[in-house]
């Protein structure tokens, strides 16, 4: 597959380049383009809107990298380019060629408002994009969170179509999706296990983060490899005209940004850290048990960049982060994250952008027992190597991109080691490789003033690779057959067309309709452990017996924005299909299970559901109210007799009500709600005895509820007095105002003295939690 890649580039190029040279001469049109940064730090500005009111009246946004094209017809214009949180520019011009225009954005220190897009005022009217949301990060960091740490993966759990994988998880369900069907993208990296302290952190320091985009449906073709939806984070590319620092002390973590030129507007460097230290305090409690143990987590993120010329920029990025908590004489658990990115930007005409990545990602964890005779390590592992090619072309109303990936998956399910004494036998899982590779096209036409089309095409193709011994297993799990390959050779192998279409009716200039088609495949399946509570999860690849996961997804979406476009409503109605879904059967242990995929069962899923938004944008006041109204079912001939039954992720009602008041120029006030149905979950329905031992019978899978979920949080941010070279600013918050006490999980056991009865065990994370933290830059 990769050498097919490797032969059609060049002839995309040729073609491409010619079709521009062709079409040039042909009509009697020209191309403006170039790049919009910031005027202060000379960062890229994702999303910036760039508007032609002439002979013709067009537009279009930057692309990720803050490049801009487009094609129009002979005459006089004017360009206005404006950004969220930045002043506009305007110029005119008369264009009889092509002509580049850079463009530097000035931050308007009179723009107050706090928002969750970062668009022109209408642009989610026009846009015949459905289901995404742009966060803006600068924005962001006055909406309250656990611990006063500023994360994105909370904040997108505010919207509506996303709810929480639990109390303090940063894991999140899009759609009725699992957690495993998400994709999380940093720098176009993979991040498989994107959370700190078992979820009460994500693994983004919002510091470090420029851009945040999630895509819930309807995503681009150059997005693939997952059923539900795409996160996709950009670091920031460091200050190209001064060196700044900046950070934050709390309670319990701390971090600190470095950033400067290297060379002044030409490159420059970006270093962040941060760190927990409850670690710390354990070490000086009086109580000797507690002393010794370890909970912390570290997390750097850097990033580089070089201006060559005005056609090519190289970036280096990478993330490295490490959880660690040890228990003495019990257990001890560690897992992280490592990427690395490598990319080219390279402008090849004045219509054709070209990006080429090299792309590294890691992440393994290693868990231990500590308990004397009884001692061992258990240690997983999933690493990639991905090479990504994406162009980008502009022609009159077209915006035509295309590209292909090519990535090799390696797989280390699981190395059990012991001591001499220990009674756990060591055995290690064979190691499993996978080739997964995608070509994509796609076009965003401009058919109308009214009508706008987003469609493309995205072939898929996935290879199950030796070395190793593969079995198949019928029904029962029973080994059909088995057989040996060798290094690289084809044990299985699937092809996908994946379609995506979506469109934009605009009905004037506040209103549209819009509706979309996606089919997303994913080769990558979480298998979560089923009889311990240690994450022992592990993946597992399409192979012989398991097969590509589908969704198809229709939506239908009503936009809507009035009194002066500083009101946003939204409605949007979905349902999807999904298949090849995967679950275990009762009582299956996936750590050092080498013949995991006996246990497994297939079937499949459907989820549909409403989702109502309704955002003020402008103002002293503004934030959101995020209504979700869905179903989420999974059908399994293994399970409850083949009748469909609630998914975990399963929420029938989910609200957030948020809420940023910007008292003074010092004060800025928020508050954010939210309610949601409980958990889908199997109570057991019986007890019997075996060998002494009271085993609980469950019938039903997920036919109960735990209580609903409701919680109120509140901050409040004290700016300081602005310095020339200095500023800093005091957060306060309060996590759980009214001491809501959330079921973390529900348990069942017999009553003490009496054996007949069994009473219900609820577990509460958190309660009420105060939080302060001191910002500072200069």
């Amino acid at each position: 597959m990769f050498k097919i890649f490797t032969k059609l580039k060049p002839i995309y190029l040729l073609a491409i380049l010619f079709l521009d040279f062709t079409l040039a001469k042909a009509q009697n049109t020209h191309t403006i383009s170039g790049i919009i940064t910031d005027q202060g730090t000379g960062e890229t500005l994702v999303g910036a809107t760039i508007k032609l009111d002439g002979t013709k009246q067009v537009g279009t946004i930057s692309n990720p990298y803050g490049f801009y094209s487009i094609t129009i017809p002979d005459g006089q214009y004017e360009i206005t380019i404006s950004y969220i949180g930045y002043s506009s520019v305007s110029q005119k011009f008369d264009i009889k060629k092509d002509i580049k225009l850079n463009f530097q954005l000035v931050s308007s220190t009179q723009l107050q408002e706090v928002i969750v897009s970062a668009e022109k005022r209408n642009e989610n009217i026009s846009n015949p994009q459905m289901g995404v949301e742009k966060l803006n990060v600068k924005d962001i960091k006055n909406i309250p969170v656990l611990f006063g740490e500023r994360d994105v993966l909370k904040t997108i759990q505010l919207l509506p179509g996303i709810s929480s994988a639990g109390e303090g998880n940063s894991g999140f369900y899009v759609r009725g999706g699992a957690s495993d069907h998400n994709l999380i993208l940093l720098d176009e990296a993979p991040v498989y296990n994107a959370s700190h302290l078992l979820g009460f952190f994500s693994t983004f320091n919002s510091d470090a983060v420029k851009d945040v985009t999630v895509y819930k449906g309807g995503m681009p073709a150059q997005y693939g490899g997952r059923l539900a939806s795409v996160l996709d984070i950009r670091m920031n590319d460091g200050n190209k005209n001064d060196y700044t620092f900046e950070g934050g002390i709390g309670l319990i973590s701390s971090k600190l940004k470095v950033e400067g030129p290297i060379s002044k507007g030409k490159s420059s460097f970006m270093l962040s850290g941060r760190r927990t230290y409850a670690d710390m305090f354990l070490a000086l409690s009086p109580d000797s048990t507690l002393r010794g143990n370890k909970l912390y987590f570290y997390d750097f993120n850097a990033k580089t960049n070089f201006i060559i010329n005005d056609r090519n920029t190289i970036f280096v990025s990478g993330y490295f982060g490490r959880d660690r908590l040890y228990v003495k004489n019990a257990f001890g658990f560690d897992w992280g994250n490592s990427t690395a990115t490598l990319r080219w930007n390279h402008i090849y005409s004045n219509r054709l952008f070209g990006n080429t990545s090299l792309i590294y990602s890691n992440y393994d964890y290693r868990i231990e027992s500590l308990i004397e005779d009884n001692d061992f390590k258990v240690a997983s592992t999933i690493r990639d190597f991905n090479l990504k090619q994406d162009f980008q072309y502009s022609l009159n109303n077209h915006n035509l991109k295309f590209g292909f990936n090519a990535i090799k998956h390696k797989i280390e399910p699981g190395k059990i080691t012991s001591s001499e004494l220990s009674s756990i036998n060591e055995r290690k899982i064979e190691n499993r490789s996978g080739f997964e590779g995608a070509l994509y096209l796609s076009d965003e036409w401009k058919t109308s003033d009214k009508i706008t089309l987003a469609y493309g095409l995205r072939l898929s193709y996935f290879a199950m690779l030796g070395k190793g011994t593969f079995s198949t297993y019928d029904v029962d799990g029973d080994i059909i057959e088995s057989r040996y390959y060798g290094n690289n050779e084809v044990v299985k192998s699937y092809l996908n067309l994946e379609p995506r279409v979506s469109a934009s009716f605009q009905l004037d200039d506040d209103k549209s309709i819009k509706g979309s088609f996606t089919r997303n495949t994913q080769n990558l399946h979480l298998m979560s452990n089923s009889t311990t509570t240690s994450p022992t999860d592990i993946y597992i690849m399409s192979s012989n017996n398991t097969k590509p996961e589908i969704a198809d997804q229709v939506a239908l979406g009503y936009f809507n924005n009035f009194a002066n476009n500083n009101y946003e409503f939204s409605a949007e109605l979905y349902h999807k299909w999904m298949n090849n879904q995967i679950d275990y059967k009762t009582g299956t242990d996936l750590r050092g299970n080498e013949n995991v995929e006996a246990d497994l069962l297939y079937g499949k899923g459907r989820a549909y559901g409403l989702e109502l938004f309704l955002k003020k944008k402008y103002g002293k006041f503004n934030g959101w109210i995020g209504y979700t109204l869905a179903k989420t079912e999974r059908q399994f001939e293994g399970i409850d007799n083949g009748r469909w039954f609630n998914a975990k992720q399963d929420r029938t009602h989910d609200l957030s009500i948020v809420g940023i008041y910007k008292a003074s120029e010092k004060w800025t006030l928020s508050s954010a709600f939210v309610y949601n149905t409980g958990n889908a979950i199997s109570f057991p329905e019986g007890k019997y005895q075996v060998g002494g031992n009271t085993v609980f019978y469950y019938a039903e899978r997920n036919g109960y509820r735990t209580p609903s979920y409701h919680r109120l949080d509140v901050s409040a941010t004290l700016e300081g007095k602005q310095r020339k070279n200095y500023q800093s600013s005091w957060s306060f918050g309060i996590y759980n105002l009214y001491n809501r006490k959330n079921a973390y999980s529900i348990d069942f056991r017999e009553v003490e003295n009496d054996r007949t009865k069994t009473e219900i065990v609820k577990t509460s994370l958190f309660g009420i939690i105060p939080s302060v933290t001191w910002n500072f830059k200069f």
